[in-house]
């Protein structure tokens, strides 16, 4: 069984070295170094920061974020999903039950769309999302940068069936 919890300061050392190891492989993000806290919280919104443990261990196994898409007051409902599971817990359930938990609190909090860029080698990240409703809305070629090399990135959306959408 997997519990998800909100995250607080106190779960930032887990939260940075599950970020690390997904840095590590080379196909979760462009970044190539994990940020402060301070640059971690102030570039994800407030609410949808949670974190997955199983109780018999009670370490922070993955966490999901949300991020803004834009400062402008248009895009106030769209918001950018990251999801990252500790390289010991994944094929364990830990993606599916962040990701199911982030789409209900984004939902609770008037997100009417979720985005998410994934690489394409990252095929497992692809198909949790289309599990979840996301769908591809299209490929970003040579979108940017990692280590020299240029990288494409899927791009996929999910609007939801609870926030109105007028």
């Amino acid at each position: 069984m997997i519990e998800i919890r909100k995250l607080s300061l106190a779960d930032w050392e887990s939260i940075r070295a599950i970020y690390l190891e997904g840095i590590a492989t080379g196909q979760a993000t462009f970044e190539t170094v994990a940020p402060s806290w301070a640059k971690w919280d102030e570039g994800h919104l407030p609410f949808g920061r949670l974190g997955a443990t199983f109780p018999a261990e009670q370490k922070i196994k993955g966490w999901a974020a949300l991020s803004p898409v834009s400062a402008r007051a248009v895009y106030k409902g769209v918001a950018e999903v990251s999801v990252y599971v500790a390289a010991d817990a994944r094929g364990r359930g830990v993606g599916r039950a962040l990701l199911g938990g982030l789409i209900a609190e984004s939902e609770v909090n008037g997100i009417w769309t979720l985005q998410a860029g994934i690489f394409p080698e990252n095929e497992v990240s692809i198909t949790l999302h289309k599990t979840f409703g996301f769908r591809v809305v299209g490929t970003r070629e040579r979108i940017g940068k990692l280590k020299g090399v240029w990288r494409d990135t899927v791009l996929l959306e999910r609007r939801s069936k609870v926030v109105a959408i007028d």
